[in-house]
């Protein structure tokens, strides 16, 4: 009994006839106005479909009062955008006559089926003449049959709503044209988190990578002036990494903030330095114009060099290495190569080399990373563009 009649506690219920009752408002004016002309609010309900923001108006009714929950506003079975074909305008109008007709069906059942149920119990003790039941000899019999319309009432309220419901998502829903327009939109929504996703990684990966590295040579020393030079790179190195982390927010933030304000390859001097200061022997080689590069390129060639710099420190230690950075044949080439000092990690372990790859496959280009001649290489080549 509980679950038959849970409909009746819901809050769509209630909201559903309401948005049915709407349009018999404007409805019982005009009969007012035209008693002889019901036709007339039907034929003129085609032209009002036709007006693009009709269909706006439409689908932000349906999403607050038809959805289950007032609060899923954001229901995407219902459209809130303008007509933007005659496809569109068209079901518009075919909507607006069918909640016209629901309307008129749940008007009338609303008002019969109580009177009567009304007439049916009155029946039992005298007699009843209305439109709906007349009954000349009065029987208690016929109180049995006041929970039919009753009930038919409940079916009613309930059964209407859900019709009205399924006839808006249908003629109100998305265009095909809508629904590739959201895909797309939630495409570049799930590549904007990725990308989020590898800058704080890369940023804040490398700070800690250099941070531990060089707090535990430090207290291994046992050298007071190693501790202090330790204690300077780690301070430098959290700076930067503050600065780069309030980039990355900057973007959650600000949607609009222009992706320039991120570093680029011409920076990559901090980068090389801050793997000095942890021990690790830089040998840095640049060629070609770096600086005419493009932005996007340059930007993720950066966060390249800076995840191959952190695996150097963190698996690698205190071992040389050597980088490569040419521009040359519209080609960026960035090339990180060091000794092999511990176990190989295998081709698909570390979000790290992960990023690495897809960075480079985003931009158009190629990632190798893995030994090589007895070393560990990380060779990225990339479409270097042109700075406008």
């Amino acid at each position: 009994m509980a679950r038959f009649l849970r409909s009746l506690l819901r809050r769509a219920t209630y909201t559903r006839w309401l948005h049915l009752w709407v349009p018999v408002a404007f409805f019982s004016v005009w009969m007012f106005i035209a008693p002889a002309k019901p036709w007339v609010p039907a034929l003129l309900l085609a032209p009002v479909g036709l007006v693009p923001a009709v269909r706006r108006g439409e689908g932000v009714q349906a999403r607050y009062m038809l959805a289950a929950s007032g609060r899923d506003a954001g229901d995407p079975d219902f459209s809130v955008a303008p007509s933007a074909t005659w496809r569109d305008r068209g079901r518009t109008v075919l909507w607006l006559e069918a909640r016209l007709l629901l309307g008129g069906a749940a008007c009338a059942l609303t008002v019969w089926l109580p009177v009567t149920a009304v007439d049916l119990a009155t029946a039992a003790w005298r007699p009843v003449d209305s439109p709906i039941l007349t009954v000349s000899q009065p029987h208690w019999a016929w109180a049995l049959l006041v929970p039919l319309p009753v009930l038919a009432f409940y079916g009613t309220v309930v059964g209407l709503g859900e019709l009205v419901t399924a006839t808006a998502r249908r003629l109100l829903g998305p265009s095909p044209t809508e629904r590739l327009a959201a895909l797309e939109e939630r495409t570049e929504q799930l590549l904007e988190r990725n990308r989020i996703a590898r800058e704080l990684h890369d940023s804040i990966g490398h700070a800690l990578t250099v941070a531990v590295v060089q707090a535990g040579a430090a207290r291994a020393a046992g050298d007071p002036a190693f501790t202090d030079r330790a204690l300077c790179a780690i301070e430098e190195t959290g700076r930067a990494a503050l600065e780069d982390l309030e980039r990355v927010l900057g973007v959650l933030r600000e949607a609009e903030r222009p992706a320039s304000s991120r570093p680029t390859l011409a920076e990559a001097d901090r980068l090389l330095e801050s793997a000095r200061l942890s021990g690790a022997k830089v040998d840095a080689e640049v060629t070609g114009p770096v600086e005419a590069v493009a932005g996007p390129v340059s930007r993720e060639g950066y966060r390249i060099l800076q995840e191959s710099l952190t695996n150097v420190v963190r698996h690698a230690g205190s071992v040389p290495v050597l980088v490569r950075i040419a521009v040359a044949d519209g080609r960026l080439g960035l090339e990180v190569r060091n000794p092999l000092t511990a176990e190989v990690p295998g081709p698909g372990r570390g979000s790290g080399l992960r990023g690495i790859r897809e960075r480079a496959a985003l931009l158009g280009g190629h990632a190798h990373t893995g030994p090589a001649d007895g070393d560990w290489l990380v060779s990225v080549s990339l479409p270097a563009g042109r700075r406008p």
